[in-house]
């Protein structure tokens, strides 16, 4: 996928900081300059000077407009020699939290750490290998307690609230994961390990224990896909939720009131209720868990 114009534009700006060109105190384009000299629109313009802030390149001033921080020095080229393997895949975890994992791509990362592209390969071989360790790593935030809580279904609750939460950190974990291919990452199996050691002994079969284990993860997984597209929302790149259902909302509307579904318009009438990611989580949690205890009660 081409890599964003305002990321583009903003490496661009980046490289005029780093090579010398705009100094400690100079001016950097401002959105009118940017939209001049690379013909895009306003919003991506602001987004440009957005990054360079947020990486710690520029400052705005006021009377002054923006200009390059005394800070850059930190931005000036490492050797290759002080990279890491676990230098890049933090480097890239920042910007997949910030940014999206759209966003993310060998550049992006070579860009952000001051280094050449080619540097990178020296410690992951493809993007697609980043991104499983980004994955690892993340998964690894995740510190299940040495002596799990009593009963299986506290184990389980406690490991799928973490596994929320995580999510909600990072947005794009949810894309990076499969159910239907199987990643060997070392952090995604202690979950695994946590969840089947809290469904064995009760007498249910193996399978059924897997089975379980994988339902439950795949209901936080499932429900936290949604977590991307609200980020890219609030950060201005994707139509807000608002305003989406604004424009949608009334079709809906239009589509229940011929009649066609009257269960549905009837239920909905009677109990409106807002799409929370939160609310749609537990609920589904419990109906589970409730299930579980079904099937463990008949085991024993």
């Amino acid at each position: 996928m081409a890599e964003p114009p305002y990321l583009r534009i903003a490496a661009e700006i980046r490289h005029r900081i780093v090579a010398g060109e705009l100094r400690e105190g100079d001016k950097v384009p401002s959105t009118r300059q940017i939209i001049a000299e690379w013909g895009v629109a306003m919003a991506t313009a602001t987004k440009v000077l957005a990054t360079l802030k947020r990486d710690g390149l520029v400052v705005a001033r006021p009377g002054a407009g923006t200009v390059v921080t005394s800070r850059t020095r930190k931005a000036t080229p490492k050797p290759e020699t002080e990279l890491s393997r676990e230098r890049v895949v933090k480097a890239a975890i920042r910007i997949a939290d910030a940014e999206g994992i759209r966003a993310l791509s060998m550049r992006r990362v070579a860009s952000g750490l001051g280094v050449a592209t080619m540097a990178l390969y020296r410690h992951v071989t493809a993007k697609e290998e980043l991104v499983l360790e980004m994955a690892d790593t993340a998964l690894g935030e995740i510190r299940l307690p040495p002596e799990p809580p009593p009963g299986w279904r506290a184990q389980l609750e406690l490991m799928a609230r973490a596994q929320w939460a995580l999510f909600r950190r990072h947005p794009w974990l949810a894309q990076a994961l499969s159910i239907t291919r199987p990643q060997p990452l070392p952090n995604l199996l202690s979950h695994a390990d946590w969840a089947t050691r809290a469904l064995d002994g009760h007498g249910l079969p193996a399978s059924t224990i897997m089975y379980a284990h994988i339902t439950i993860f795949n209901h936080v997984r499932g429900i936290a896909l949604n977590f991307e597209a609200e980020a890219e929302s609030e950060s201005g790149t994707a139509v807000s939720a608002d305003a989406w259902l604004a424009v949608h909302e009334p079709i809906l509307w239009d589509l229940v009131s011929e009649g066609r579904f009257p269960n549905f318009a009837g239920v909905v009438s009677r109990a409106p209720f807002d799409y929370d990611l939160d609310t749609l989580f537990e609920f589904g949690l419990q109906r589970l868990l409730d299930g579980y205890a079904v099937l463990l009660a008949k085991a024993s």
